[in-house]
């Protein structure tokens, strides 16, 4: 049943938060100090509405520019303009901070989508009728919402769609879900297909030939190559990184860029310094210009395109790399003693189990990058409590329109 509510403001994921009573009520694109005509969100969701329509208006809403926001589940936030948007992303960094009793100076909110996403992932299924469909998952469900465009991609990426679509018909004959990464590399696309399971010779050659009339750089399926035209290169300071299929990349160039400049910059004059989480070394191969680097990865083919890059590129200081889950095998203080300064890393769980090592470690400068400010303040905390003193925490925004933030703090003895 229909009902109206007044938003009293934006939440941490994106949604207008209600307050009725004692009861928060969370409404998908609407905006502080709107009054909305809501309804009931099927299935068993009592504090989520389905908006309706909007019947006052914030003066801070804007036309969102994609004709699929509000039914993709990509993009939660293209209704808001630049400046309530930029605070509000910033200040769920600081309203973070404040519930874990963490006393620290947030900076203004640094804004990295650049060009745009250079990493997509898109999924195929076959709908009703028998019809496939490529896309991004709906807002709230599993369905996919079939795209043809997509205005937050990198230039780098155009085409992508058009490749995805066509390496997805061929093989949704198999009856299994889809997912298709396609990366922007500076000799062009690389496309890693999963889900497919193995495939009869006849696929694999029906695959060759979209690669090739795509021009992809790499095709891939679950990691294995099917094609490559190109080497799949991604440029890194001075160093040239061949991907590894699927492998972990910062959203945006100018992402990227923006975190190692922080990251540089917080590590100071340190001459070695340890890199923890360092993927194919976004900060690893930067830092190596200045300071001598050991890097750690669980991923093992991170690891060796990274060691790969070191060896290629002229006038770095030595980088050692090593595959090490860090989760299970943390490093530990005795093996902390002679860095000047740790740079870590981590996936949005956080690095509890390293953490508790670093905070019980001499290490002069500890380097966090973070993009979920609730695991950081988790681990944020471990380091206070060990003695470290926390400064200079910078959100970056290279996942523009949606409520993800990273972030870049140092903490110091």
């Amino acid at each position: 049943m229909a009902e109206l509510l007044t938003i009293d403001h934006v939440g941490h994921r994106g949604d207008g938060v209600a307050i009725e009573g004692s009861q928060s009520i969370l409404v998908p694109y609407a905006l502080a100090g709107e009054m909305v005509e809501v309804d009931d969100v099927p299935g068993n969701h009592p504090d989520r509405r389905r908006l309706l329509r909007v019947v006052q208006e914030s003066p801070e809403r804007i036309v969102p520019f994609c004709p699929h926001f509000g039914i993709c589940g990509g993009c939660a936030i293209q209704h808001w303009n630049d400046a309530p948007y930029h605070a509000w992303k910033r200040n769920i960094v600081v309203e973070t901070l404040a519930q874990a009793k963490i006393a620290a100076e947030v900076a203004a909110l640094i804004d990295a989508h650049g060009a745009g996403r250079r990493r997509i992932t898109l999924h195929g299924r076959m709908g009703s009728h028998e019809v496939l469909k490529v896309g991004y998952a709906a807002a709230g469900s599993h369905d996919i919402i079939p795209v043809d465009r997509c205005p937050i991609l990198d230039p780098a990426l155009d085409g992508a769609l058009e490749a995805a679509w066509a390496t997805a018909e061929p093989l949704i004959a198999t009856g299994r879900p889809l997912d298709i990464q396609v990366t922007a590399t500076v000799n062009g696309l690389d496309i890693d297909v999963r889900g497919s399971g193995a495939l009869p010779t006849s696929l694999i050659t029906t695959l060759s030939r979209v690669a090739e009339k795509h021009r992809l750089a790499r095709l891939t399926r679950h990691g294995e190559l099917v094609l490559q035209r190109a080497s799949p290169e991604i440029a890194i300071g001075k160093a040239k990184v061949v991907l590894p299929p699927g492998s972990f990349l910062q959203a945006t160039v100018q992402g990227e860029e923006a975190l190692a400049a922080l990251v540089r910059a917080h590590c100071g004059r340190a001459k070695h310094i340890a890199d923890l989480f360092c993927g194919v070394g976004p900060f690893a191969l930067r830092l190596a210009e200045k300071a001598r680097i050991a890097a750690f990865d669980s991923d093992t083919g991170a690891i060796t395109a990274l060691q790969k890059a070191a060896q290629s590129t002229p006038g770095l200081k030595p980088l050692k790399a090593e595959a090490r889950d860090l989760f299970r095998r943390p490093l530990m203080p005795q093996e902390l003693r002679d860095y000047d300064a740790v740079v870590f890393d981590p996936p949005r769980q956080g690095a509890q189990a390293q953490v508790t090592q670093l905070a019980t470690s001499k290490v002069p400068v500890i380097v966090a990058v973070s993009c979920n400010a609730a695991t950081f303040a988790r681990d944020a905390k471990i380091l206070i409590d060990g003695g470290y003193r926390i400064a200079d925490v910078t959100p970056v925004d290279q996942f523009r329109h949606t409520p993800h933030v990273e972030l870049v703090a140092r903490f110091a003895r």
